[in-house]
């Protein structure tokens, strides 16, 4: 890159960044202006405009979405709620649902949005530590509910949409309820005792290892995601948001609503993800913004081409979670000439932005202003999977190219790097690391190791925990997964640690979605070219490409089963192949060749 194009882009990156943080300073913990105050101004400034189109192409204007709101808020006043209260939803993605957890703000009440893809004990398990005594569950999922019935601890009145309500014990029908409710907006005194630091809703963790935990969203972390996509996709009422995304989850149903919403623009709303439809659904409704999650767009290149992926009016796709094996294809495929990957969880306080498609980075820092913000990395212990402490007891902060944990300084007067907590106080504790460069300092631990260059760009490169060692070596899963993407006949690749007899630590094994024809002695061609010994994975498990199967509601990787199945050929139901160091390729793991690993006859 040339002086002046170095000195423009740095320019340009600079003002984009000075525009989004000034856009956002009004949003301080002790303010009074909170997350129902943001919608109730849009819904003013853009009442006959279109808020939502959903399925059936019905369009939802600003003054309709308000009024349902407000139907709400007086209902949850009639069952006798109080600011503070909670009421648990159980929806798949619809216009209604935004309404109902708006609604219930303008009165201090909060939403505890549940995964609409659980049942059973992890639902009730979400259920019991949501606080709530009521839920509202879609008609469509009232049998998905009543799996948990049982198991819910506490009384629990679900009510229940689309006339279903006989389908759960109990059930009310909820839209009975509204229709006698008046629509007119209830007074801001409601919730007048609140300031933005108070909690808004309530989110839960995705639950890819464990029980889900219920992460605490306060009005000024709900503020933020709410319009910080917006000002950095520079968007106008002329924008319409393609959402795919599951609304339970903060990427979609805040920061991806928000784009849209609170700039006086339209969320067309869809209750899953379809490979094969979504370029024709963008192209016929409009679509002009995009949210993703990096599987998302996996699953786009991995489909077939078809004539309207060049139609669409996509200008910008805003997400995270893009590998950089699939970036430079998904560009190439789409056309979307704007790619904002940011880095963010819900309850965390780190949050990262790429302002100027930095193929590979999930956002930047300069290093001038990095005092302005809240994130560190510093050296972390793989085999004790924490930050290295110095004589001193301090942590030590990485250089330039060097793998860490990043942390966020729990700053508590400014809202972007407040920790809110979670509603299970054992696992807020687990996130905190004190005393970290001097006495007393708090930070947020993000359980993500990252590297960042001398330009100030972060590169994500995995879970803590999804990090193994292999022969004293550490292997990144992400960065094993991205080398097999690069091979022409590998769709997805599901890369984690299996522990192998009596060896130190644990050795590489992928589950592999792959095209019809792959040569697996080309792939072992390539792996061996690209990946250091330590790092090539010694199983290979080659499964079929099913999105309800192998990702969580929220696109991630699922690992939880694959790790307990391990690499025993007579448990999994998947061919099973072992990288033969003797004959130097793939071949299939046998019950015998398993015996003759662990017993140390056959070296790995």
């Amino acid at each position: 890159m040339g002086l002046w194009s170095a000195i423009r882009r740095e320019w340009f990156y600079t003002t984009q960044l000075a525009r989004m943080l000034g856009a956002l300073k009004k949003i301080t913990p002790d303010s009074d202006y909170l997350t129902p105050d943001l919608l109730e101004d849009s819904v003013d400034k853009h009442q006959q405009r279109t808020a939502f189109i959903t399925e059936s192409g019905v369009e939802i204007s600003y003054a309709q979405f308000d009024r349902y709101a407000n139907r709400v808020a007086y209902w949850a006043l009639a069952q006798g709620l109080k600011p503070g209260d909670t009421v648990a939803l159980y929806m798949a993605n619809r216009w209604e649902y935004v309404a109902i957890w708006y609604g219930l703000s303008k009165v201090g009440i909060m939403a505890a949005l549940l995964n609409n893809q659980i049942t059973g004990h992890s639902l009730a398990h979400c259920i019991n530590v949501s606080g709530a005594n009521h839920v509202i569950v879609e008609g469509d999922m009232a049998e998905a509910y009543v799996t948990a019935c049982e198991l819910i601890d506490c009384a629990m009145t679900p009510w229940i949409s689309d006339g279903a309500q006989a389908k759960a014990p109990g059930g009310k029908d909820f839209d009975a309820a509204l229709s006698g409710q008046s629509d007119v907006r209830p007074d801001r005194s409601y919730r007048a005792q609140y300031t933005a630091k108070d909690p808004c809703m309530k989110m839960y963790t995705s639950g890819t290892t464990g029980l889900p935990k219920a992460a605490i969203v306060a009005h000024t972390r709900a503020l933020y995601y709410l319009q910080v996509f917006g000002v950095s996709g520079h968007a106008s009422k002329d924008d319409r948001m393609m959402m795919v995304l599951p609304m339970y989850h903060a990427t979609g149903g805040l920061c991806g609503v928000g784009a849209a919403l609170s700039f006086g623009g339209a969320v067309i709303v869809r209750k899953k993800f379809s490979a094969t439809r979504f370029w024709q659904d963008a192209t016929e409704t409009g679509a002009t913004m995009l949210m993703y999650v990096g599987e998302l767009c996996r699953f786009l290149v991995a489909a077939e081409p078809n004539e309207w992926e060049k139609k669409h009016k996509i200008r910008i796709a805003i997400g995270n979670g893009l590998r950089p094996d699939v970036w430079p294809r998904f560009v190439e495929r789409s056309g979307i000439p704007r790619i904002m990957e940011f880095y963010g969880a819900t309850e965390g306080n780190v949050g990262l932005i790429n302002l100027d498609s930095k193929q590979g980075a999930i956002g930047r820092v300069p290093p001038h202003l990095s005092k302005r913000f809240n994130i560190k990395l510093v050296q972390f212990d793989m085999d004790e999977e924490a930050p290295i402490r110095d004589a001193n007891g301090h942590c030590i902060e990485c250089k330039p190219g060097e793998v860490g944990e990043a942390i966020g300084e729990i700053r508590a007067d400014d809202a972007r790097y407040r920790f809110d907590g979670y509603g299970d106080e054992e696992a807020t504790k687990k996130k905190i690391l004190r005393d970290v460069f001097d006495e007393g300092d708090v930070y947020f631990r993000t359980g993500d190791l990252m590297k960042r260059d001398a330009q100030g760009y972060f590169y994500f490169v995995d879970r803590v925990g999804d990090t193994f060692r292999w022969k004293s070596e550490n292997v990144s899963t992400n960065e094993v997964a991205e080398v097999f993407g690069t091979h022409d006949k590998v769709v997805q690749a599901n890369v984690y640690g299996v522990e192998v007899a009596d060896y130190s630590g644990k050795a590489g094994m992928v589950a592999l979605v792959a095209e019809d024809g792959l040569d697996l002695k080309s792939l072992h061609a390539h792996v061996t070219k690209e990946l250091p010994h330590f790092a090539r994975p010694l199983f290979i498990r080659l499964t079929k490409d099913t999105q309800d199967e192998n990702t969580t509601g929220t696109f991630k990787l699922k690992k939880t089963d694959l790790v307990k199945q391990g690499w025993d050929p007579d448990v999994i139901p998947e061919p099973v192949y072992f990288d033969d160091p003797d004959a130097g390729e793939y071949i299939p793991l046998t019950a015998d060749i398993r015996a003759q690993i662990i017993s140390g006859e056959k070296r790995v």
